[in-house]
């Protein structure tokens, strides 16, 4: 179904109308095109039908009234967009759609900080394997008289005088492989089970 304007008497009304709903547009960018319609076709439904059982007042102070109730597409939208996107993640296992989810969620609660901080040591692991493959001898798992030091990249100057040994050698690409698709689906699976539960 496609979204039919509202017609207006009044010029002022019009683009009072046409400002919000470009506002309700920009807010809904995230969201696939099916997505956006229908949100747009539901915002839209609702300040016709407000408009028509709003008839004693003229029509430029019926649709203020009416988008002031609406309140802000950019605010009152926020946090629609995110569960939406929450959702498409969790549907597609899609790391970038779940990275956009986590960033527009950010602001929902601690839990999202800490599925972000999840991604965020995926991202590393996937540059560690990266790293690995072009400084074999500086990047790996570091330890010191069996005390941990670092996961990760050493400076050669450290390696020259301190004591470290790499301890899984050839076996870090893989081992990082398996912790990658281990934390992948994870943070996927926590998340659909935290949309579960917000349900």
């Amino acid at each position: 179904m496609k979204l039919i304007k509202i017609k207006f008497e009044e010029g002022v009304s019009k683009r009072i109308y046409d400002k919000y709903m470009l506002q309700v547009r920009k807010s809904l960018k995230p969201l696939n095109a099916k997505e956006q319609e229908d949100i747009l076709l539901e915002i839209n439904s609702h300040i016709y039908e407000a408009l028509q059982h709003k008839k004693k007042k003229n029509e430029i102070d019926t649709l203020l009234d009416i988008l002031d109730k609406l309140g802000v597409p950019a605010e009152v939208l926020k946090s629609l967009v995110a569960d939406k996107k929450l959702q498409q993640a969790t549907q597609t296992f899609n790391p970038l759609h779940i990275f956009k989810a986590l960033i527009l969620n950010i602001t929902n609660g601690i839990s999202y900080v800490i599925f972000f901080i999840f991604y965020l040591c995926l991202f590393g692991f996937v540059f560690l394997i990266g790293a690995k493959l072009i400084n074999p001898d500086e990047v790996g798992l570091f330890l010191e008289n069996n005390r941990f030091v670092a996961l990760g990249k050493i400076n050669p100057e450290y390696l020259k005088n301190a004591s470290y040994n790499e301890i899984l050698g050839n076996w870090f690409i893989p081992i990082m492989l398996l912790s990658i698709i281990i934390l992948y689906l994870l943070i996927t699976l926590l998340l659909r089970l935290k949309r579960k539960i917000k349900q």
